[in-house]
């Protein structure tokens, strides 16, 4: 019995190591990508830089001067009478910010909310207390090493989606214009 017993406290320990060694990666990560963004933003070319993430099941791209935080998905309070896109409000800091699903927002199935899934704070010099939930950050993207391509009809009908690029491997990444987005109607109406 007490070889059973030290194997459940030494299964325990293990535990509790890998989940500390991950959390610590992920802190890891993190800062190293708040560096590189502040340094992106710090460069002259900060247009080129953007940041990759995947919303819905399509990747997109992010301008770093409308970018702000990223945040781990925590509590939100849900809003009675809005929209299925409309998440709630998250408290970052004692500041309320609304979560919006931009996939589901356009018509996609929801972004179901998983350990990679973050929210993209809106930069502050937009003055609107949003973030986006993203299935994952996939980190800096140069658009420099990219090829324009025309944007496609799904996207075209939306004024905040300026851009699309393939890169190397012909994946086809859409730009997201943030301020235009907090000027469309639809997205401010999150009431039904």
């Amino acid at each position: 019995m007490s070889q059973s017993t030290s194997d459940l406290a030494s299964d325990k320990v293990t535990r509790k190591t890998d989940t500390v060694a991950r959390r610590t990666r992920l802190r890891e990560f993190q800062a190293q990508l708040v560096a590189r963004m502040q340094a992106a933003r710090a460069n002259a070319n900060a247009q080129v830089n953007q940041l990759g993430v995947m919303i819905g099941n399509r990747p997109f791209l992010l301008n770093l001067q409308e970018a702000g935080e990223i945040l781990s998905v925590g509590a939100m309070a849900k809003v009675p009478l809005t929209h299925d896109w409309f998440l709630g409000l998250a408290n970052v800091r004692g500041n309320l910010i609304s979560v919006v699903d931009l996939a589901r927002f356009q018509g996609q199935a929801s972004t179901p909310i998983e350990r990679e899934s973050r929210i993209i704070v809106f930069a502050p010099t937009l003055s609107f207390n949003c973030g986006l939930l993203v299935s994952r950050v996939l980190g800096l993207r140069n658009v420099a090493e990219m090829r324009v391509q025309d944007v496609d009809a799904e996207h075209s009908a939306a004024p905040w989606c300026a851009q699309q690029y393939a890169d190397r491997d012909s994946r086809v990444w859409t730009e997201l214009n943030l301020s235009l987005i907090v000027q469309d109607q639809q997205f401010l109406q999150v009431g039904l």
